[in-house]
């Protein structure tokens, strides 16, 4: 498919900078934000960064969209919480936390930021518009 990953690794605030100062550089084509907690922390700057650098972004929290990011696809984490509370009731009721399955996240969720891919200049097509879970406009 022609694409090259090109990875930055943050441990820290300084690191942050210094990683998307690199992404500039070396004329990234956008950011794809991985699960961490640093990067969690910096949802607005690394956001504000994208925007500013013209770089489409994508995380996996709802929260990076919010905070201007274009996408987010990643699990729903309200779901994830009535299914703890699910595990919790069956506990209180007397079953042992051993004897419980674990399971994996079911549901998903896509959030389009419109507002973003406008001002990148990007047109988001229609049917990727139309599977959203939440557009913000």
């Amino acid at each position: 498919m022609g694409i090259e990953v090109h990875s930055l690794e943050v441990r820290n605030t300084a690191g942050l900078e210094n990683a998307l100062h690199e992404a500039v550089i070396s004329r990234v084509g956008a950011l794809v934000i991985v699960p961490a907690p640093i990067l969690f922390e910096n949802v607005k700057p690394i956001a504000n960064f994208a925007i500013q650098a013209r770089l489409p972004s994508t995380f996996h929290l709802r929260e990076f969209t919010a905070a201007g990011g274009l996408v987010t696809y990643g699990v729903d984490r309200s779901d994830l919480f009535r299914r703890a509370a699910a595990y919790v009731d069956k506990i209180l009721k007397g079953a042992k936390p051993a004897d419980l399955p674990v399971e994996q996240p079911t549901k998903f969720e896509l959030v389009i930021n419109l507002r973003t891919a406008k001002t990148l200049g990007l047109t988001i097509p229609p049917n990727l518009l139309s599977i959203a879970d939440d557009v913000i406009e």
